[in-house]
């Protein structure tokens, strides 16, 4: 059987995710920096308006950190991997590739976390407060 090459699609899509993933050390320090400046607010006793910002800043970076990782992971696997189902697996099984996966996953769930309780809520009528 004849290896299944990746078509135009495939090659354009892994250039994206490549350009993506290599950003990804970038955004996990302005995980770090959103997380630190969300927790100077919190210290400070800031309003809610100031953790709400603060708050969805940091989901931003974390949405866009995760991202980038999922996007290393896709390109560890390698332009056949978007057509290749068989050869995607078998990827999926390697050592680097499972790290890359680690790393996005645990992005994924502290995003979740951070949406479920770090994101202070606005009050629904801003006038009553």
């Amino acid at each position: 059987m004849a290896k299944r090459k990746p078509d135009d699609a495939a090659r354009k899509r892994y250039a994206e995710d490549q350009s993506a993933a290599e950003r990804l050390p970038e955004l996990v320090r302005a995980v770090a920096d959103a997380e630190e400046r969300l927790t100077e607010a919190q210290r400070a006793d800031a309003d809610f308006h100031e953790l709400h910002r603060r708050g969805v800043a940091l989901d931003t970076a974390l949405t866009e950190a995760m991202r980038a990782a999922y996007a290393r992971e896709r390109v560890l696997i390698g332009a056949r991997g978007y057509t290749d189902g068989i050869f995607r697996r078998k990827r999926l099984a390697t050592p680097e590739v499972r790290r890359a996966t680690e790393t996005a996953e645990r992005l994924l769930t502290a995003r979740e976390d951070h949406r479920l309780h770090g994101v202070e809520r606005l009050p629904r009528n801003p006038a009553a407060v």
